[in-house]
């Protein structure tokens, strides 16, 4: 156990710790708006901790709070998270066996796949996505509670910025990735794809719409399109 957690060495831990709070911090605006919404303060706190998946959980509060019934909230939601269906293709060997295999899955976010995604040796990948997945377990519903008792107090959480936080951490990590010409062209493309359906899609559903663009990449790398 001690080998496997020597692994994360360098600024990973650093970056980890980061978005973790990121995360954190965005879970305060997320239990803030539960409650301004209606919703009683454990509400948040509990799917927070069962459900993980911070852009379902916006959509489902949000439809909810708009009028709109529980089954459309629940239907969006998971249409949301089938984001998750490639995730676990694409990083089978970091979730284990048994029953941590489904703690595991449990944990499987953009975050913890981005950071195993980004790991060399399979070792490191396991740490990176354990350690981030964890952290988030922690951080995100702790936020969600801190955001439920401070929504009892500040109404309009949207003037905190808070939501900002979380993009600006992510863009952070996700720049120096980008060392080869058909990688960024794909990010740029997938970028340009969210930002234009963004104001006819409801939230979490522009990023899915952004997988459009892997093709290109596809095609650079057999063009060999290198740097």
């Amino acid at each position: 156990m001690r080998s496997f957690w020597r692994t994360l060495d360098g600024t990973l831990p650093r970056d980890i710790a980061l978005v973790c709070l990121a995360v954190g911090v965005i879970g305060v605006s997320y239990g803030a708006l539960a409650v301004t919404s209606g919703f009683a303060w454990w509400f948040p706190v509990l799917m927070g901790a069962l459900v993980l998946a911070a852009s379902s959980e916006f959509l489902f509060v949000g439809i909810i709070a708009a009028g709109g019934s529980p089954l459309a909230a629940l239907l969006a939601g998971l249409l949301v998270n089938a984001r998750h269906l490639p995730f676990g293709l694409a990083v089978p060997d970091v979730l284990g066996r048994g029953r941590r295999k489904m703690l595991g899955a449990h944990l499987m976010n953009d975050e913890t796949v981005v950071f195993a995604l980004a790991q060399d040796e399979p070792e490191r990948r396991r740490a990176a996505y354990w350690l981030c997945g964890l952290g988030i377990l922690v951080c995100w519903p702790a936020g969600a509670a801190l955001g439920a008792l401070l929504g009892s107090v500040v109404r309009d959480t949207d003037a905190l910025g808070l939501d900002a936080m979380f993009p600006a951490v992510i863009l952070a990590l996700t720049l120096p990735a980008l060392t080869s010409r058909p990688l960024r062209r794909t990010a740029l493309a997938g970028a340009a794809l969210a930002l234009a359906v963004t104001p006819y899609l409801p939230a979490g559903l522009p990023v899915l719409a952004a997988l459009a663009a892997l093709p290109l990449a596809l095609v650079r790398a057999r063009e060999g399109d290198v740097r």
